[in-house]
């Protein structure tokens, strides 16, 4: 994996927890606007939009870069609708940038010819 494929998955890790974050706290805000006098929902709604575009933007790049299918592009982009999803999407990103530094040091030392 070259540097600029392991940046656009880093900026995408770094973005999909905030984004998942900002999600469950609008979604708790919708609950205590209609419950309560409270009424957070246009500044978490623009927060929650800043992250959620930043995502999309740092998800075609990351689907440019890797190559994905359309299989695990979709998976990424549908994680990022759902509540919760964001921190999933980390989790396997993670993983995934994980598993490439051990194959490529692997392959610099000879171990594995891949």
């Amino acid at each position: 994996m070259d540097i600029k494929t392991a940046s656009s998955l880093h900026r995408l890790r770094l973005v999909s927890a905030p984004e998942a974050v900002s999600f469950l706290l609008l979604l708790v805000c919708s609950v205590l606007k209609r419950t309560t006098e409270f009424n957070a929902v246009p500044v978490m709604g623009a927060i929650h939009g800043v992250l959620f575009i930043l995502y999309v933007l740092f998800w075609l790049d990351a689907w440019n870069r890797t190559k994905w299918d359309l299989k695990t592009a979709a998976l990424y982009f549908v994680l990022s609708v759902l509540p919760f999803g964001g921190f999933f999407a980390d989790r396997k990103l993670k993983r995934a940038a994980d598993d490439a530094v051990i194959a490529s040091r692997a392959r610099r030392e000879g171990t594995v010819k891949a």
